[in-house]
């Protein structure tokens, strides 16, 4: 994910102390999870979350490769969105059965069409799939916005329901980068740095992959 992350300049000051959108006004309106968060002012969130053919083409790849999916293989996305990554991850591997889960209604309206039938509407720490039912579970830049219990539940349901689990959370490992993550993020309630990422693991059993987001 880095290289996506890496994509975006961000001002770090500007979204801190803009005056029409302070930090508590835009925080309020991103976690309503609506038009704001996903396709409303810039100052708020995404200020416009649309499908850019190919952007996630090379996350859909290396999760391809590296897990060793194939055709008949069930996936499942986490906090999925708009479900542009299982988009991405059905074109690039055929036959590769795509799921979703999101908080969001909104985006599940506004998902892609080809995926959208796909995408169930329910929360991270209650997931309404049987044991093990999916190959590969994956959960991007979701997680880190869930408050310490939903979290717990949520790394325990992750590993429930799938073979294996992939997951990506934003973390710090210096002052600069957590004041910039503080600065820039409106729906965050975890800011752990990848020691106290590794104790939440082990608390709930998580034995699946992980990788982290810094604001550098």
């Amino acid at each position: 994910m880095s290289p996506l992350h890496k994509a975006t300049t961000r001002d770090y000051l500007s979204r801190v102390n803009d005056t029409e959108f302070p930090k508590p006004k835009a925080a309020t309106l991103a976690k309503k999870w609506g038009y704001d968060y996903w396709d409303g002012d810039r100052r708020i969130n995404y200020g416009g979350y649309n499908y850019i053919p190919g952007r996630w083409a090379p996350v859909a790849n290396r999760l391809i490769q590296h897990y060793g999916l194939k055709p008949g293989d069930k996936v499942l996305d986490i906090g999925c969105g708009k479900g542009f990554q299982m988009y991405e991850l059905a074109q690039a591997l055929p036959g590769l059965k795509v799921s979703g889960l999101d908080i969001s209604m909104y985006a599940i309206e506004n998902a892609h069409q080809e995926v959208k039938h796909l995408i169930d509407h329910g929360t991270a720490s209650r997931l309404p799939y049987e044991d093990r039912q999916f190959d590969l579970v994956i959960s991007i830049n979701t997680l880190h916005n869930l408050h310490n219990s939903e979290l717990e539940a949520a790394l325990y349901e992750m590993t429930r329901v799938g073979k294996r689990q992939y997951l990506c959370v934003e973390s710090y490992r210096n002052e600069t980068e957590k004041a910039n993550l503080i600065y820039w993020q409106v729906t965050c309630e975890q800011f752990n740095t990848p020691e106290d990422w590794s104790w939440w693991f082990k608390s709930t059993g998580y034995c699946g992959d992980h990788s982290f987001i810094y604001f550098e």
